[in-house]
């Protein structure tokens, strides 16, 4: 009696395909991985433009660009007119202050910027703005730094930060161009933190009293002190963030809290050089420094002018220097 095969694979011819598609896997994944890292830089680059658009229209509005926070002088009078401020910079930040430009008008509402960033409401607090956020890093879900008592800190530039509580709250990826080092970092009462002292667009100022609370802001970065021309000065960037370190204090403290200079500004140039990724601690400096999660380690920076560009962190350290300095009079070759 005559029987017919059932057609069907082989054991080899099985294995043969299966190999096949491990290789097809292999060749395909890297593409993947390609596609959703432009993609993420792109949505970057996307927020980027936002808070550069939102902060310029705060410039029209108000005739001149927010502070990055309020900060006294340690040698100024206080509110009181007794002495200086026991805890400088503790009122809420500039990423507060743009946010009715973000059509974030219900979350401003929350806020009273003449109290201080812990007297604000929880809800005020943890309220995590997508746009604050990088995709390449992270989304909503990991970005509220819980309350925590903060670490001393001792930076190689001679800056001492004593510890100190945390509130917590919602934390970011970007941060407000507060210039280079040129004023000086060495626990001066003139170092590059203090009101008025910062060299770029976003800086720290001191601020008028009301029977104890800030009013308003004295030291004012208008568009025309930035004489090195908007398209040539950098407004905001991407934040250097170490891996493993985000939403967490003292790397990625809460964005709002002005109470430390480094949770909503920073600073570049000779000393501080852009971080070529999460695993560079960037000469001990990373508080301090801008650097992204992006393939490369490209840093993305929202220029005054409200364009965007990456920029690599091979970049010479004289270079960024010239960007973040609003004013230096220096030409800025190509980079």
């Amino acid at each position: 009696m005559c029987t017919r095969r059932r057609p069907g694979f082989t054991l080899v011819e099985l294995l043969v395909v299966i190999a096949i598609i491990g290789v097809l896997i292999g060749l395909l994944l890297p593409a993947v991985q390609n596609v959703r890292a432009a993609a993420a830089r792109a949505s970057c680059a996307n927020n980027l433009k936002q808070i550069a658009l939102a902060t310029i229209n705060f410039h029209d509005s108000e005739g001149a660009f927010p502070p990055a926070r309020i900060a006294e002088r340690p040698a100024d009078p206080g509110p009181f007119g007794s002495g200086p401020l026991t805890a400088p910079g503790e009122h809420p930040t500039w990423f507060v202050r743009i946010l009715p430009y973000l059509e974030q008008q219900a979350a401003y509402g929350l806020w009273d910027l003449t109290q201080t960033y812990a007297s604000n409401p929880v809800e005020a607090r943890q309220y995590v703005v997508k746009a604050y956020l990088c995709p390449a890093r992270r989304g909503p879900d990991n970005a509220i730094t819980p309350p925590t008592l903060g670490p001393p800190i001792h930076l190689p530039c001679g800056c001492t930060f004593a510890g100190w509580p945390v509130a917590g709250g919602a934390s970011a990826d970007y941060a407000g161009n507060h210039g280079d080092l040129s004023p000086g970092s060495s626990g001066l009462p003139t170092d590059f933190y203090w009101g008025g002292y910062g060299t770029g667009v976003i800086i720290s100022s001191r601020s008028t009293w009301v029977n104890g609370s800030p009013r308003g802001w004295i030291d004012k970065v208008r568009m025309s002190d930035v004489t090195d021309g908007a398209s040539n000065t950098a407004l905001a960037g991407e934040m250097h963030v170490p891996r493993g370190k985000l939403a967490s204090v003292p790397d990625n403290g809460p964005c709002y809290d002005g109470t430390r200079f480094y949770n909503e500004a920073r600073v570049g140039g000779p000393g501080v050089p852009l971080s070529r990724g999460p695993d560079d601690d960037v000469f001990g400096m990373g508080l301090y420094a801008f650097g992204s999660w992006h393939p490369g380690g490209v840093c993305q920076f929202a220029f005054a002018d409200g364009r965007v560009a990456g920029v690599r962190p091979e970049i010479s350290t004289l270079v960024l220097e010239r960007l973040l300095n609003r004013a230096d009079g220096q030409v800025i070759p190509d980079y």
